[in-house]
């Protein structure tokens, strides 16, 4: 049997005495006096003795005792050697007693918890009392940190403001300084925040408020930038060599405040250099580091897009108004010139700013806007009376046809058609363009004018995109129909081949078009010579046997003819419509005719007989001879071949004077417009029933804004023709009231 031995119960004082020995070799250590540290036996004796004093048996358990001591242990040394040495120094020598005194502190906690450790795991978690390590840090923050925060602060915030200056500084210091505020917080920022962070961030505002006030009297604008940025990357700088990463965003909101915000007026508007300057200066990198610099800071940006909107309407306006100028100036082609150089110049202008918008203001939405804004202003501009729309069809058609005046390679054309496209965006009267291009396109197919055909279908393709398949359609079948008339004529050809009795005598090519697609054309009943109606009566006996439920209409202004004249000198090859065939096919039966037995002979109309005869008598090929020989054409004048006439080609193409489609395109389009309104107000009031007039009118603003800018005043005229139709109703109540009557 073993006997259990009783130890040996620990007075306070004499254990306390013992630990006493360990904690001022501890303190002689951190004071760098020549002592051997602690080894294992001397380590493993001071621990023992803390765990005997608090497991003996009441009354001699000391842990409340220890745990008091442990707490005086540090206020003793801090009061004793560290406060006397911090209030003799000063400002950096007082910072570095400070670090050094908070690193040995936090090694006296680090070994003082391990000799005291038995506390830790047994009485304080019992009693839920602070941990030791915590009692010892906060024991320097008590009694170290309060006395001296305020001089520690304001020593730190004068060395930033040196290095601000371009001293050098003692930045390890500093961090080290810095980290005694965030690590004082025992895992709460405050202290940092309160005692450090608000008055360093006060300071940088009043240190660049002096600054920015001296920079923007003597810089220029992209001279204050270059500072600002350098300011700016300097804090960040300072942010991550020695102050906490949470204060980044507050510094840098600051220094932007006190530089930009506060001057961004001034700054944006400096005469010679501001934002206006440097746009029409192209000075593409200080725009660039405009945009670094206020697209962080809360509608920083929305001066520099106005100014932007601003300059580039002004530039746009310019070019609009020098057309104007020389259109004026000028008469017929040169005017039609001067229009195609302004859509170039225009397209030019957008690729720039459009370069600004991606490059310099990195796609922005506010710059997209801007840009937007800026050409749907000079965008819808009329030159010289011609509408932005027509001249943008014109632009398409002289890229498009065989001999236009734009010669591009391939690639270009694409590439200009793909930006014409994009300038249409900006065209309020979409629908006026789609009809003047459908004209222009009807004469390029029909006339063999049209230089290629993936171009057409490739700009068909690029306008489906934009503006969506119900725009094109129309012209997509315009296309598709002359495919189909290609086939058509091979089959004719071949029917012919296959039936010689038939024979219409002439060369005939027919062009079977679908009338819904295509352009409204008059179709008179023009009285055609003998050897044409032939040709009309094979043909129909042709398609009447391919197709019984198709009505054919000839639309003779369309056709051309190749006709061989016996002149004196010799033949020649007259190339010719088939109205002015017509007119002088009539000469070989009768050598003098009048005005009047051409008009009723031919079967047409004043306006069309006049345009005729005058590109036979009075223009370049005099091929008539017309009494009196005067400019114009008048009912009483007589005609008759002139047999004399020559010319150094065998074959010459005489053209009629061209008719001014304009006003019957607008027309078509209003005529247009009207449908797509009734329509418009039907669909809204089907899905609502009832609606008050403001509203209705907005919603079909908005439902046709797509395509043009509808008049309010058209819209009213619409809703009252529909009243009057029986499709709506005004509510008896309420006159401004709609109702849908189904």
């Amino acid at each position: 049997m073993f006997a259990v031995m009783d130890r040996k119960v620990i007075e306070l004082d004499e254990g306390w005495d013992y630990m006493q020995k360990g904690i001022t070799k501890l303190k002689n250590i951190l004071e760098g006096l020549p002592v051997i540290t602690f080894n294992a036996e001397e380590y493993s004796m001071l621990y023992t003795t803390i765990y005997n004093m608090c497991t003996q048996k009441p009354p001699h358990d000391y842990s409340q005792q220890l745990y008091d001591k442990y707490s005086e242990a540090f206020a003793d040394y801090i009061t004793t050697m560290v406060m006397p040495c911090l209030r003799e120094k000063h400002d950096e020598f007082m910072l570095r007693e400070l670090v050094q005194r908070w690193s040995n502190h936090k090694v006296m906690v680090r070994w003082l918890s391990r000799f005291f450790y038995y506390l830790d795991r047994y009485f304080i978690a019992r009693r839920s009392l602070p941990p030791l390590k915590e009692v010892g840090l906060t024991s320097f923050r008590t009694l170290v940190y309060e006395e001296v925060k305020a001089k520690a602060r304001d020593a730190v915030i004068v060395l930033i403001d040196k290095e601000r200056e371009g001293e050098q500084i003692d930045r390890a210091l500093l961090k080290n300084v810095i980290d005694i505020f965030v690590e004082i917080g025992l895992g709460q920022m405050d202290s940092y925040e309160q005692d450090f962070e608000a008055l360093m961030l006060e300071d940088t505002g009043a240190y660049y408020s002096r600054k920015a006030s001296i920079w923007i009297l003597e810089d220029s604008c992209p001279d204050y930038m270059l500072k600002a940025e350098e300011c700016l990357r300097r804090e960040r700088d300072r942010v991550t060599h020695y102050l906490h990463s949470s204060s980044e965003q507050k510094l840098v909101e600051k220094v932007q405040q006190e530089l930009l915000v506060v001057y961004a007026t001034q700054l944006l508007e400096k005469e010679h250099s501001g934002c206006r300057a440097l746009l029409r200066d192209d000075k593409v990198e200080d725009l660039s580091r405009m945009y670094r610099l206020y697209h962080k800071i809360l509608k920083g940006l929305e001066p520099v897009a106005a100014v932007f909107k601003q300059h580039v309407t002004a530039e746009g306006t310019v070019l609009v108004q020098q057309a104007e100028d020389a259109a004026t100036n000028q008469a017929g082609n040169a005017a039609v010139v001067q229009e195609q150089v302004l859509i170039r110049k225009i397209i030019e202008l957008h690729d720039k700013y459009m370069a600004y918008v991606t490059d310099c203001f990195l796609n922005h939405t506010l710059f997209h806007k801007a840009l937007k804004e800026a050409f749907e202003i000079f965008c819808n501009k009329t030159v010289a009376g011609t509408s932005s729309a027509e001249l943008l069809a014109a632009f398409c058609d002289n890229l498009l046809k065989k001999g236009g005046s734009e010669k591009l390679s391939d690639d270009a054309i694409e590439e200009t058609l793909e930006k014409v496209v994009k300038l249409l965006a900006y065209i309020s009267d979409k629908d006026l363009f789609a009809e003047f291009y459908r004209k222009k396109l009807a004469r390029r197919l029909l006339f063999d004018r049209s230089a290629s055909e993936e171009h057409e279908k490739c700009i068909l393709t690029k306008l489906k995109q934009q503006c969506g398949s119900q725009f094109t359609s129309k012209m997509e079948g315009m296309v598709t129909d002359l495919t189909l008339a290609r086939d058509n004529q091979t089959s004719f050809e071949e029917y012919l081949r296959n039936n010689p009795n038939v024979s219409p005598g002439i060369d005939l090519t027919v062009t079977v078009l679908t009338t819904g697609f295509w352009p409204s054309y008059k179709s008179f009943d023009l009285n055609l010579p003998a050897e044409m109606v032939k040709c009309v009566e094979v043909f129909k006996g042709f398609y009447e046997g391919k197709t019984k439920h198709r009505k054919l209409t000839w639309i003779y202004s369309l056709g051309t003819c190749n006709i061989n004249a016996k002149f004196d000198a010799k033949p020649i090859e007259l190339v010719v419509s088939t109205y002015q065939a017509a007119a002088l096919l009539l000469f070989n039966a009768a050598d003098k005719l009048s005005y009047s037995e051409i008009m009723t002979q031919l079967n047409v109309t004043q306006d069309d007989l006049v345009r005729l005869l005058h590109s036979l008598s009075c223009a370049k090929y005099k091929i008539l001879i017309k009494e009196p020989s005067t400019k114009t054409i008048s009912p009483n004048d007589t005609f008759q071949f002139n047999s004399k006439f020559t010319d150094r080609m065998r074959r010459i193409k005489i053209p009629l004077p061209p008719v001014d489609e304009r006003k019957k395109v607008i027309e078509d389009v209003d005529k247009d417009r009207r449908y797509a309104i009734d329509a418009a107000i039907v669909r809204i009031m089907k899905s609502r029933k009832i609606l008050g007039h403001q509203q209705l009118v907005m919603e079909c603003v908005e439902q046709l804004g797509k395509m043009f800018k509808p008049d309010i005043k058209a819209i009213k005229k619409r809703i009252e023709d529909l009243i009057t139709r029986d499709y709506l109703e005004r509510d008896k109540e309420n006159p401004n009231t709609f109702r849908y009557l189904a």
